[in-house]
């Protein structure tokens, strides 16, 4: 049987001050048919943005409704544009691909091999903060890790329309 929890303590998960005990009783039990109502509301309110948020993408990109589209938008205010395209190719871009990179992250010797690997780190252009990192071969494609089917997820699992 799930138990809807306050607000107060969805937001203390969100910022990560909820204390073990209480954070393990809500991983161990079924989640809250209004949970993600409220920590939409919770993010909403961290955030201060006019435009509604439809849903977290990452921790620090969310998909909101801006005149009438969708667009992944940065916690900082940063726009990467409509949700379906790869917002990694907004982001800068620091690769590493070289011992000397290597070792500024990894203990000697345990740093991988530059013939087999790089480092592409993705970092918001409005405040800098690290979004994702890939590690991927040399000169593979931009990876895109998943699209959500947003209308979907509102009218079939929340059996809500998408909110505007």
């Amino acid at each position: 049987m799930s138990v809807s929890y306050p607000k107060e303590t969805i937001r203390k998960l969100v910022e990560r001050t909820l204390p073990w005990e209480d954070l393990k009783r809500i991983m161990s039990s079924f989640k809250d048919p209004d949970r993600f109502e409220k920590y939409i509301e919770v993010l909403q309110e961290k955030t201060g943005w006019k435009e509604r948020i439809i849903l977290p993408l990452t921790e620090h990109l969310m998909i909101v409704s801006k005149d009438s589209r969708m667009i992944v938008k940065a916690l900082c205010g940063y726009e990467f544009g409509d949700y379906r395209e790869n917002w990694k190719l907004k982001a800068l871009i620091h690769v590493r691909n070289k011992v000397e990179q290597f070792k500024e992250i990894y203990p000697d010797p345990l740093y991988p091999d530059p013939n087999w690997c790089e480092i592409r780190e993705f970092i918001c252009p409005g405040c800098g903060i690290l979004l994702d990192v890939d590690v991927v071969p040399p000169g593979y494609p931009v990876i895109k890790e998943f699209e959500p089917d947003i209308e979907t997820f509102y009218i079939k699992w929340l059996k809500k329309p998408i909110p505007k």
